[in-house]
């Protein structure tokens, strides 16, 4: 598992005046969690994004916010609707000795000879999974092999799926073709 470092600040900027923060470059957080208080701090935009795009929802990252260091998640970005442009993150605090609930996407590997051959199409009825595992064990991602799909109607089911050890499968769906 890649290790994933962010630096943030505590900010005291709350309502309407973040937009100054923002303004500056900075996104205002949230960092919460069981056994913990809530906290609001700011982050670099830039350096936010380039970690969100790598790390996704199921990367660990440390956050460092003045001395501490605290193993984190993120929980939920709120985007502006027009520009989609992160107007603020929340993250989960999590202990790393204890299992957490999230969800993994599915990416698709190789290709079904049906969908080749054009005589069916993949229909896909999940993008991601729900996943207990404990933080350091999270996978990026989960993938399918849908090269085994060689018939009409075969569908693959979320049993089917190869995931690492220490993860256990919440979700129980099909993905058919």
């Amino acid at each position: 598992m890649k290790k994933y470092t962010l630096n943030g600040q505590s900010r005291d900027v709350i309502g309407r005046k973040v937009k100054n923060l923002r303004k500056a470059g900075m996104l205002p957080a949230t960092v919460y969690g069981k056994k913990m208080t809530s906290q609001t701090i700011g982050v670099a935009v830039s350096d936010f994004t380039k970690i969100h795009a790598s790390a996704g929802e199921t990367g660990l990252i440390e956050l460092t916010v003045g001395n501490s260091v605290s193993p984190v998640l993120i929980h939920n970005v709120q985007k502006d609707a027009v520009s989609g442009l992160v107007l603020h993150v929340e993250f989960y605090h999590v202990d790393l000795k204890e299992k957490v609930h999230t969800k993994v996407p599915l990416v698709h590997i190789g290709e079904s000879p049906v969908v080749t051959e054009k005589k069916g199409v993949a229909l896909t009825l999940l993008s991601e999974v729900e996943v207990e595992a404990l933080p350091t064990d999270l996978p990026e991602k989960i993938e399918v092999d849908i090269s085994a799909l060689t018939e009409v109607d075969q569908e693959l089911k979320v049993s089917d799926l190869k995931v690492p050890s220490g993860v256990t499968l919440l979700t129980e769906v099909t993905i058919g073709v």
